[in-house]
């Protein structure tokens, strides 16, 4: 090693964060749930629970931008299709949902030697959604009803419970010494 390529603690340490928190690892930690198909519902809508909403939904591959500044931030966004079908017990509109999930997130480092991956909440604002019905009597129930803003309420609520679960916090952080004293051989 020439004197010229050492650098501070500090420099280390900032140097390390960026190189162990790309772009592609972040994706590739979201794209675990690309492809996940469930369904959702029935729940009852409307006053009285009158409607049943029902939905097939599908999440497909991520998409991650970084921004390196004073943090290191990530833009997320996860495309979904929805199939969603709007029982007024009289008759069912169907309607077809193409939309996005846009996250954020944020590489902190942590005592002792922790980095953890904050994801942010989503709000409905971060959800967009495409609606498009198959009648004009759907196009009505759609409008009538709020149904873009309703599934936008829906993923946000979600996508929130699923940041919640024990397994999702415990994914969001990296103990670096654990790993280091795993892979450390004395040689």
């Amino acid at each position: 090693m020439h004197a010229d390529d050492y650098m501070t603690y500090e420099q280390f340490g900032r140097k390390f964060v960026e190189v162990a928190v790309t772009e592609e690892r972040v994706a590739a930690a979201f794209a675990a749930i690309a492809g996940d198909e469930f369904e959702m519902g029935p729940i009852a809508q409307g006053p009285g629970g009158f409607a049943r909403v029902r939905a097939h939904v599908k999440i497909l591959q991520p998409h991650v931008r970084r921004t390196i500044g004073n943090t290191i931030d990530f833009s997320i966004r996860i495309p979904l299709r929805l199939d969603l079908v709007i029982d007024l017990r009289l008759d069912k509109q169907r309607f077809t949902v193409a939309g996005e999930i846009g996250l954020r997130a944020t590489a902190k480092a942590a005592e002792p030697l922790v980095l953890i991956i904050d994801v942010a909440k989503p709000r409905p604002s971060d959800i967009r959604v495409d609606v498009s019905s198959q009648s004009i009597r759907g196009e009505l129930v759609r409008i009538i009803g709020g149904v873009d803003g309703e599934i936008r309420r829906f993923v946000a609520n979600y996508v929130s419970d699923e940041i919640d679960k024990p397994a999702s916090q415990q994914a969001q952080v990296i103990d670096i010494a654990e790993r280091i004293d795993k892979s450390w051989t004395g040689v």
